[in-house]
């Protein structure tokens, strides 16, 4: 028997049923939540009754050191913690179970909690539905001219859940909150009619809980002739570190091989997107070996991650991270800065202090770990990188680059703002030099321009 982590008698090639989900449910079968006090435990239920909450057995043996908590990153990656919701907010949830409330009670508690914690930010509901035909598809995103990210119905939870996550509300049971869809023939009409697009992204959640065969159901008929538009299929996901048993024994596993390879083999690009926000995650061998076979099929594997306080912030996790990524094989592609929603009061860092972790970070990696872009806000307007602090005719400034924008006529644009030591998002900076907007605020959209209503093809 091939024994592959260090948990011989629970995990070997031969064990197919080993993946074990946590949830408030049955947190206390948790062997190792003994390590914690009455008080940790208690701060867990509470805020995992507004921010969903799952773990597994994977992350839970083989990523978490239970001897460093509570300050162990992947504890944090993974456990809510008290000061992921503000104070007032935690004595509202806490006071709803101390006085043994209804389940009714306690779930409009947590909802009244969670619309005042901008649950869909930059944009994502009013600005990125698209339609086709003059059907709405809440299902999908369209926010650059290329790209189209779909959320397909089946894929829209994972194998375990990152407290940072922005992506929040699609777990919180709140319908009106979720993005969510099956219906990949609108799909194929709407790629159809916007020749522009090149990219179509798979989100979720995670679209790998998913079965092979399913997953193929929304792949495969983009791989078909009459959709040359189409030169690269990405797959978001947290797989690879959560629960990499997913690539390499679970009793569908060649088939998801074989389905890469046929995308592959259509000529496609196939992007997987890993999520990997320490370094710790990598470290496991069947992580490796599930990043190792899926490169084996001519996938790439981009990484990325936002910068996260408690977690991730300090240039030397960045450059250790970065280096490993590239030993094993991964292109490092962004280090984004916490979105504007959930826990950003705990998870976010100042602009200013990202960009110099990232530029520290930089400096210790070679050219080929250089791939990465960073610090970057993905915003209402687009990706907005932060380029550095500089002087210009005595003022101090912060320099930012628009490098993906909703208007094509806005990327590479770059642009200046007061410096702000303290500003942890773009609604937070002024523009410098008197003026009273930045360009894209003061610029409309386009649409004609996005070539979104226009059959014209973007040469790759």
């Amino acid at each position: 028997m091939e024994v592959i982590l260090k948990n011989t008698a629970f995990y070997s090639k031969r064990n197919t049923e080993f993946y074990k989900a946590y949830t408030l449910k049955n947190l206390d079968e948790i062997p190792q939540i003994r390590k914690l006090t009455k008080e940790q435990l208690f701060a867990i239920q509470v805020v995992a009754h507004v921010f969903p909450f799952k773990t597994n057995d994977f992350v839970i043996r083989e990523l978490v050191d239970w001897d460093n908590i509570p300050d162990d990153p992947m504890f944090i990656l993974n456990f809510p913690q008290k000061e992921m919701l503000l104070p007032h907010h935690f004595a509202q949830m806490a006071d709803a179970l101390l006085k043994n409330k209804s389940d009714n009670e306690i779930k409009q508690t947590a909802n009244r909690i969670r619309m005042q914690l901008n649950p869909h930010p930059d944009g994502q509901r009013e600005q990125n539905i698209p339609s086709v035909n003059g059907i709405k598809l809440p299902g999908m995103q369209h926010k650059y001219r290329e790209t189209v990210l779909f959320f397909p119905q089946q894929g829209q939870t994972c194998h375990a859940y990152c407290t940072f996550c922005f992506r929040w509300p699609q777990f919180s049971g709140i319908a009106e909150l979720k993005f969510a869809s099956r219906q990949v023939e609108l799909l194929l009409q709407y790629v159809r009619q916007h020749r522009a697009v090149t990219n179509i992204l798979f989100t979720g959640g995670d679209p790998f809980v998913m079965r092979a065969k399913t997953l193929a159901f929304y792949i495969e008929p983009l791989l078909d002739k009459g959709l040359e538009n189409i030169q690269t299929i990405r797959i978001g996901t947290k797989a690879l570190s959560y629960f990499p048993y997913r690539f390499l024994y679970d009793n569908d596993a060649d088939d998801l091989m074989r389905l890469f390879e046929k995308i592959v083999k259509a000529g496609k690009n196939l992007a997987i997107m890993a999520h990997i926000n320490h370094p710790a995650e990598l470290m496991p061998v069947a992580v490796q070996k599930a990043i190792a076979r899926v490169q084996s099929t001519g996938a790439q594997i981009r990484t990325q991650s936002p910068l996260l306080r408690h977690i991730n912030d300090s240039a030397k996790i960045w450059a250790k991270m970065w280096r490993k990524q590239v030993n094993l094989g991964c292109i490092p592609y962004y280090m984004f800065i916490a979105r504007d929603t959930g826990a950003q009061h705990y998870f976010g860092i100042p602009l200013v202090e990202a960009w110099q972790i990232f530029r520290q970070a930089y400096q210790k990696v070679s050219g080929i770990g250089r791939t990465v872009r960073g610090p970057v806000m993905s915003c209402t307007p687009g990706k907005v990188q932060i380029l550095g602090v500089g002087e210009i005719n005595g003022q101090k400034v912060l320099t930012l680059r628009m490098i993906q924008g909703r208007d094509p006529e806005w990327i590479g644009k770059p642009f200046f703002a007061e410096y702000d030591e303290k500003a942890k998002w773009i609604n937070e900076l002024k523009p410098s030099f008197g003026k009273n907007n930045f360009f894209f605020e003061k610029d409309s959209v386009d649409h004609k321009k996005l070539n979104l209503n226009k059959a014209e093809t973007i040469n790759a």
